[in-house]
């Protein structure tokens, strides 16, 4: 269960500002949400991954409140519990799309790469479509490729809620639909919950539930 109650969230030096009085997901759901272009949306995924905090307010996820852990803490219940699709990718230039995809690995000693995380990885790209791409690098991918790599990054650790800030942006339709497919998989293999922030209301058949953000920032019940 996640919830968000009486949050406030401001940038410094911008007019823009995020109020939600009461807001929460289920356990293993599969949420949707909609909205215009700088309502804060990925914000609120931020909010979610304890990437940054709210000025007021709280957010709890399993009776823990994000804002009581320590920066070191959150970066710890990221990488244990999280996996977190960017709207930028951001995969590392310097590694081939296999190290990118192991890369939750890497940069903590909480998780260790064991015998079947590559077997894992190699059979996340395949079902991605990118297996043959595991050697390259990302300046030779297209955008769609790197949309795959960083759904495969988010998956590789089984995580317990996902988050992915339009994960099918970049893709045309018969890898949209897959990659919807392979999401919704991973809530029903791992007991999962899914929150996708998305423009493209093709895609929205499955949601358990469609929260529109500009609603419920009028003050409106998701």
């Amino acid at each position: 269960m996640i919830q968000l109650s009486q949050l406030h969230f401001s940038y410094p030096q911008s007019n823009f500002k995020l109020d939600i009085e009461d807001l929460s997901f289920e356990a293993k759901s599969k949420s949707a949400i909609i909205g215009p272009s700088g309502s804060g949306k990925t914000t609120l995924l931020n909010l979610l991954a304890g990437i940054i905090l709210p000025n007021n307010g709280a957010v709890k996820v399993n009776d823990q409140l994000l804002h009581q852990l320590s920066e070191r803490e959150r970066r710890n219940y990221r990488i244990q519990n999280i996996g977190f699709v960017f709207q930028d990718f951001r995969l590392l230039p310097y590694l081939s799309v296999l190290d990118n995809i192991l890369l939750t690995f890497r940069i903590n000693n909480l998780l260790q790469i064991k015998k079947d995380s590559k077997t894992k990885a190699m059979e996340l790209a395949n079902e991605l479509n990118i297996g043959h791409l595991i050697h390259k690098y990302p300046s030779k991918l297209s955008h769609g490729e790197k949309q795959r790599v960083a759904i495969a990054r988010a998956l590789i650790n089984s995580p317990k809620l996902i988050l992915a800030d339009e994960p099918t942006g970049n893709l045309d339709p018969e890898n949209k639909a897959h990659i919807k497919s392979i999401l919704f998989e991973t809530v029903n293999k791992f007991d999962a919950t899914v929150i996708t922030v998305t423009h493209d209301h093709e895609m929205l058949h499955g949601y358990d539930r469609i929260i529109d953000f500009n609603e419920l920032r009028k003050g409106g019940k998701p």
